[in-house]
């Protein structure tokens, strides 16, 4: 145990540190501040040492320069239980500081603004890591205090401990420190990477030249992909961003790394469309969507006709409130999951019976809230090394007619349909749709005409029409047989990036057969 008697505080989030200087005065605890943070707890009626009066010192260099003092380092480093160390202070009058209060500049705030370089290089603290890591590197003696969350906790032990802190508690506080120091650190790095060496006359990298990237565990995994693969599920912190790490569990088993895998993809679908929108995932591909006008409930039996026999065991995404009517539809069959922004309560009842059912509660599921930014990466592994890459979120926003004949309103908008869907299953990707909803779709062959002739067939093993229908492919065609193959089907209208050098072979066949043709200039291969 450790009492603690002096601290220094400094903060930039100022979120609840009037009320934890508060405590800390009533038990007794001198407090040492500086600037902003000592004006705003002095105004609160806690007595305060300005940390210039401390040290002898003024801060200077319009802020530059305040704690780089060796009365602040030496009484954050000094060890207690050692006789040189202690010695030393006192010749030099330097008393020990047993806590430190800090939080650091708000570089990745300033950054995700746009701020210039000259800005962000002025919120690159200085005095605040180096106060941090000496107060952990010296954990034995010195509590750190890095997350406003942790003040209630760590006023409640010391006033059951008489002004103490455990060592427990001092090093579970010191980790968190380093990994606050890597953040920020891998922050910063990663931003002047992307700077060019000459700011001025050179355009930004579009990726920087290390990258380094944190998460944080949110749990343990029963297992992988398979059962001798150990596993676990981290999140990544981003201020003001949720993510599927952070979505609330309402019920049901403990999630998998396959259902978390699945609820990802069912997620990113559902929150492509502005309409009620209902996605079955299978092993990381719809096996069906809808979008409807008419509700959710309508959506969400549109998507389980297109394959029913897939859906069994499946991971549900749905964009709007799940209803009692809804929940009695999902509760007709077995699934693994559901992730929605919200269940009514008479929702939950109704599902409460499925006891291993899980249910997922995220409050928004729509695009903006799903990405964390312009420098949000993909992350692929290989052997020895990773793959970055921008977020596939481009859409079909440039349409080109390549065909004598352009698709009807209706067809337009279900070829847009069909391509936001077609852009979330594994190349090769072929979906039909009708009446936004998916008729039939082929995923994850080694050749197109492949996904094309299963798509039509599992419209028929489900006994939905192709005729009518219309068709998107992920990436463009290499020969005309595709076309061909849709029309004998009955498929009126096509999307597709265009590209290949036999496009006027494949707008030919189009052509022949009254089908209209789109290109959207855009590939959506999915690996």
């Amino acid at each position: 145990m450790k009492r603690i008697r002096r601290a220094i505080i400094s903060v930039t989030d100022k979120t609840g540190v009037v009320e934890f200087a508060k405590e800390l005065s009533a038990a007794g605890v001198e407090i040492i501040s500086t600037g902003g943070t000592a004006e705003l707890i002095k105004n609160a009626g806690v007595t305060v040492i300005p940390i210039s009066s401390y040290t002898g010192f003024p801060e200077m260099l319009d802020g530059r320069l305040k704690t780089l003092h060796p009365k602040i380092h030496g009484g954050i480093l000094g060890m207690r239980g050692n006789p040189t160390h202690q010695k030393e202070m006192e010749t030099n009058g330097i008393l020990p500081i047993d806590m430190v209060v800090v939080n650091l500049y708000a570089f990745e705030d300033t950054i995700a603004r746009g701020a210039t370089l000259a800005d962000a290089i002025e919120n690159i603290d200085i005095g605040g890591p180096t106060m941090i890591r000496a107060a952990a590197k010296n954990y034995e003696d010195v509590a750190v205090v890095v997350d406003p969350s942790d003040y209630a906790g760590i006023v409640s032990e010391m006033k059951e401990k008489k002004n103490c802190l455990s060592k427990t508690t001092r090093f579970a506080l010191a980790k968190k420190v380093f990994q606050l120091a890597a953040r920020y650190d891998a922050a910063i790095s990663n931003y002047l990477g992307t700077v060019p060496d000459i700011p001025e006359a050179e355009p930004g990298k579009e990726f920087p030249d290390t990258y380094t990237v944190q998460f944080e565990k949110v749990q343990d995994l029963r297992y992988g992909e398979n059962p001798h693969q150990k596993a676990a599920f981290y999140r990544r912190r981003v201020k003001g961003k949720a993510g599927l790490a952070d979505a609330r569990q309402l019920q049901g088993k403990e999630l998998s790394y396959n259902n978390i895998l699945d609820l990802n993809a069912a997620l990113n679908l559902a929150a492509e469309f502005h309409e009620p929108a209902a996605v079955i995932v299978k092993h990381n591909n719809p096996c069906g969507t809808a979008a409807s006008k008419a509700g959710l409930l309508h959506a969400y039996r549109l998507a389980y006709e297109c394959d029913r026999t897939s859906a069994f065991g499946g991971i549900v995404g749905l964009n709007r409130k799940v209803t009692k009517e809804v929940a009695d539809e999902l509760g007709k069959i077995f699934l693994e999951a559901v992730i929605a922004p919200e269940f009514a309560p008479d929702a939950l009842e109704a599902l409460s019976a499925k006891k291993n059912l899980r249910l997922l509660e995220m409050d928004e599921i729509k695009p903006a809230a799903l990405s964390f930014g312009p420098a949000d990466l993909d992350i692929k592994r290989v052997s020895g090394g990773v793959l970055l890459q921008g977020l596939d979120i481009e859409s079909a926003a440039d349409l080109k007619t390549a065909t004598e004949r352009g698709p009807d309103d209706k067809e337009l908008e279900d070829l847009l349909f069909a391509w936001n869907v077609c852009k979330h299953v594994k190349s090769n990707a072929i979906i039909f749709a009708k009446d936004t909803r998916t008729i039939g779709i082929g995923a994850g062959q080694m050749s197109r005409i492949d996904s094309t002739r299963i798509a039509a067939q599992k419209a028929a093993d489900a006994g939905l029409a192709v005729k009518g229908s219309v068709m998107a492919s992920d990436a463009f065609f290499p020969f005309r047989d595709n076309v061909d193959l849709a029309a004998e089907h009955g498929v009126t209208a096509i999307i597709q990036p265009g590209g290949s050098i036999r496009d006027e072979e494949v707008i030919k066949a189009a052509n022949e057969h009254g089908i209209a043709m789109v290109f959207t200039g855009v590939r959506h291969f999915r690996h």
